[in-house]
């Protein structure tokens, strides 16, 4: 006799055996026992969550002649006709290949012609989504209306593509995801009936990688057995048969990751390549590592938000120490992406290398995140003291680099240059930002240098900046030098030029050859273009 694989051989057969979805068994088991049977029922969720499995035991159960609170015996003559699949009762469609209009109006004709035997014919329709516009429309009249010994049951994994004239007609049950506790507790039933030895770690990863699909974490185990035939599942030997990898590798990348080891990190990545994991299977691990680290470090009672065991959790709450909130979020943003790219790429490698490099060098991005991260990089360097510090010792005058190896003199810093004097050309400049220089002072000085005119000896041609006060007031400041150095430093600070000053009052001083400074020649040079003068017409 040929194998029967897992989850063919231990369908449930009643409503009893059915794992996870108590809210639609009690609520069909109710209508079968007070005879309140709808005419059409749509069943939604994920794969491999019961849909097409209750579908039939609802089929049996309309049809059987001894009904066991509400679930079908399954001893009957068309209980077991409806489960050997010989039963002309029980009609089922696979709307992915049977699509057309032509397919609907085979069941329109059909569906006029009573049940030979039983009480109900039932319509199976799976996949119903993949039926076309014009199959929905010649649909809905009979679903609406059909004989009174007719039910149909549409099972879809997308319920957004259905018209709303379809869902309007139907009671609508939607399939939760199974818990791992659920799966996990299943597995063990089976593991037992099947006579196979298992960890219960084992175990428990086989459950968590059906991701909510009983199907799915059933033909996992079928995998995982038959590649140990004879031999106690182990928790090393599931990893090894599904690619996966151990998290003890996850706290050894992370450690890499938040040092910004980018070597460890891809060394870590050559070892599981190496090993023959697969790389779709470790971005979407780690990533879940990552948000288990996340909620340990957000949660008020971490045991309750995430499934792993106490030594793990331990584990799980030191290395949520060892970072941040707005760190983790940016690994998690990143991987996900690369968890959407890796789907279609051929350099999958090169990838997850690109994805790892981002980590350790947040100074790739410019996100707010990334931000945050290389800040974070930033203060754990001067903990560790590895940025350069600059010790300055007063009594030799020199600057000792921290780190620096005693007894060893370092290298004599350059004298600072001083700025160099202004010749006359930069005095055009000075008087061109004139009223940028004059807007830094205050009070009453201010007001007298913006009546001043700035003016050179152009006899002599030495860069002396002559400032010529037009009101008698200007007196005061001829003889204060705090107002010179004042006004000294401010150009110095503009202008990165000393300059020598001297402040006159007009028609009192004795310098006859005092020319005003025009600023022709320095526009010109700031903004390469020649100055054009209108003069008005007389």
């Amino acid at each position: 006799m040929s194998y029967t694989a897992l989850y063919r051989k231990f369908r449930p057969d009643n409503f009893a055996d059915v794992k996870g979805q108590d809210h639609i068994v009690t609520t069909l088991t109710n209508q079968i026992k007070a005879n309140r049977i709808g005419h059409a029922y749509l069943f939604c969720g994920t794969r491999g969550t019961g849909k097409t499995t209750v579908a039939k035991i609802l089929a049996k159960a309309v049809n059987c002649e001894h009904t066991v609170d509400g679930s079908p015996c399954n001893e009957c003559e068309m209980c077991r006709a409806i489960q050997a699949g010989t039963s002309m009762n029980v009609i089922e469609i696979d709307a992915a290949s049977n699509n057309g209009v032509d397919n609907i109006r085979e069941i329109r004709e059909e569906v006029s012609y009573r049940p030979t035997e039983g009480n109900y014919k039932v319509y199976i329709i799976d996949e119903v989504h993949m039926l076309s516009t014009g199959a929905f429309n010649a649909l809905l009249k009979t679903l609406e209306e059909p004989p009174s010994y007719v039910i149909f049951i549409l099972a879809t994994t997308e319920a957004h593509k259905i018209p709303i004239t379809i869902l309007s007609r139907c009671q609508r049950y939607d399939f939760h995801r199974i818990s791992i506790d659920t799966i996990a507790a299943r597995l063990d039933e089976l593991l037992k009936a099947e006579g196979v030895e298992a960890e219960e770690k084992a175990v428990r990863y086989v459950a968590k990688a059906g991701d909510g699909s009983m199907r799915d974490a059933l033909s996992l185990l079928d995998q995982c057995i038959a590649f140990y035939l004879g031999q106690t599942l182990t928790y090393d030997k599931v990893l090894e048969v599904l690619g996966a990898v151990d998290t003890e590798v996850f706290s050894q990348l992370l450690r890499k990751v938040l040092s910004g080891d980018v070597t460890g990190a891809i060394h870590v990545l050559e070892d599981l390549i190496v090993g023959g994991r697969e790389l779709s299977q470790f971005v979407g691990d780690f990533t879940w590592y990552m948000r288990n680290l996340l909620l340990v470090k957000t949660s008020d009672n971490p045991e309750e938000a995430i499934d792993v065991s106490s030594d793990n959790l331990k584990l799980l709450k030191e290395e949520s120490e060892m970072t941040d909130v707005e760190t983790l979020m940016r690994y998690i943003r990143i991987f996900s992406d690369l968890s959407s790219q890796i789907r279609f790429a051929t350099q999958k490698r090169v990838l997850v290398e690109i994805a790892l490099i981002k980590l350790c060098r947040p100074a790739m991005e410019t996100n707010l995140d990334s931000v945050l991260d290389r800040i974070r990089v930033l203060e754990q360097r001067i903990e560790e003291g590895v940025v350069q510090q600059v010790i300055v010792n007063p009594g030799a005058g020199q600057q000792v680099s921290a780190g620096a190896i005693p007894g060893e003199t370092a290298p004599p810093e350059p004298e600072e240059r001083k700025p160099q004097k202004a010749a006359p050309e930069d005095l055009q400049k000075i008087v061109a930002s004139w009223k940028v220089i004059v807007g830094q002072t205050t009070g009453v000085f201010k007001q007298m240098l913006l009546k001043a005119i700035p003016k050179y000896n152009g006899e002599t041609g030495a860069p002396i900046l002559f400032i010529e006060f037009q009101d008698f007031l200007g007196q005061g400041y001829v003889d204060n030098p705090e107002a010179k150095q004042e006004l000294q430093e401010i150009i110095e600070r503009q202008t990165g030029k000393t300059v020598d000053i001297q402040m006159v009052v007009v028609n009192q001083h004795q310098h006859t050859n005092l020319a005003q400074i025009t600023v022709d020649q320095a526009i010109r040079e700031n903004i390469h273009m020649d100055v054009v003068v209108e003069e008005e017409p007389e």
